[in-house]
């Protein structure tokens, strides 16, 4: 029996690659995984944005507290939370900034609100949830501080 090599000496033999039906069989495969990962996946995404959005308020209630130890009063309402970043006109003991890059943006891309009195409370820092709008359910869901 003569075996015949090629210019590298490997084997000739016809099977050197993979047929259209193993490929589409890895593919389904693959499909399947995603088609039951993908929604658990999503699902925690959304869970992670809101624990971001506590973190985040609870930066802010600890900065506020900070300001009204040095300011003797919470920013008022018009002064919003930029207070915490830059001082006031009418404050003198300001020795902030309190936060370090500025006022973000909920985890949703929307302003947080500050409340002068909130309504169980001082004051209230709220994100609205991804609708952006006071209520809902869900993702969609109020995160406040109170």
């Amino acid at each position: 029996m003569i075996i015949r090599r090629n210019a590298r000496g490997a084997q000739n033999d016809k099977t050197r690659g993979f047929t259209l039906l193993e490929l589409l069989v890895v593919l389904l495969i693959i499909g399947m995984l995603a088609a039951i990962v993908g929604p658990r996946y999503f699902a925690q995404l959304g869970k992670s944005q809101a624990t971001v959005a506590r973190v985040q308020i609870d930066v802010f209630t600890k900065s506020i507290d900070n300001f009204r130890l040095d300011v003797g009063r919470f920013p008022t309402a018009e002064e919003g939370l930029n207070a915490l970043v830059v001082k006031p006109a009418d404050v003198d003991n300001w020795t902030g900034p309190y936060l370090k890059k500025g006022v973000p943006l909920d985890p949703w891309g929307h302003p947080y609100v500050y409340q002068v009195p909130g309504t169980k409370g001082d004051y209230a820092v709220i994100s609205y949830g991804r609708d952006g709008r006071p209520g809902g359910t869900g993702e969609d869901a109020d995160i406040s501080s109170e």
